[in-house]
């Protein structure tokens, strides 16, 4: 493995994405085909290259020293959320219909909503994940050249 292939820096800071899953390698094996992550560790916890960011998949469990009033678990109602991944895309036309193909499930279609075109997912944890491309919301900004 290569070290730029693993959430921890040289310096500075990075985010990483935790979710809490129920099946360590349906996630892995969903995150990998459908979205394209690329499998940094197998599992105990998944790591997993997004792109530009890094997922890290695991168990949930209860309390631990560092937290000590805390248990993780997945989403227990997937119509309630508090957080979401958020995934900006260049095309979301060409994403929709390549995800689609994988067996991504998506809510709806993406919808124009005038400042960014939208659409939402959820893994198969129920962990939501939207989808978007910016539009209207460039309008004003000048293109480097």
């Amino acid at each position: 493995m290569n070290r730029e292939d693993f959430p921890a820096p040289r310096q500075g800071v990075i985010i990483t994405h935790f979710l809490v899953v129920r099946d360590q390698d349906t996630s892995r094996e969903w995150y990998r085909d459908v979205l394209g992550a690329e499998v940094v560790n197998e599992r105990d916890p998944v790591m997993l290259k997004f792109h530009n960011s890094w997922l890290i998949l695991n168990a949930g469990g209860g309390p631990t020293d560092d937290k000590p009033d805390v248990t993780l678990e997945p989403p227990g109602d997937p119509s309630r959320t508090s957080a979401f991944l958020n995934l900006r895309v260049a095309d979301i036309q060409q994403v929709y219909a390549e995800w689609s193909a994988r067996g991504a499930e998506f809510l709806t279609p993406p919808i124009d909503r005038g400042a960014e075109i939208r659409c939402y997912i959820r893994d198969p944890d129920g962990h939501l994940i939207e989808v978007g491309q910016s539009t209207g919301i460039l309008e004003g900004f000048e293109e480097e050249g």
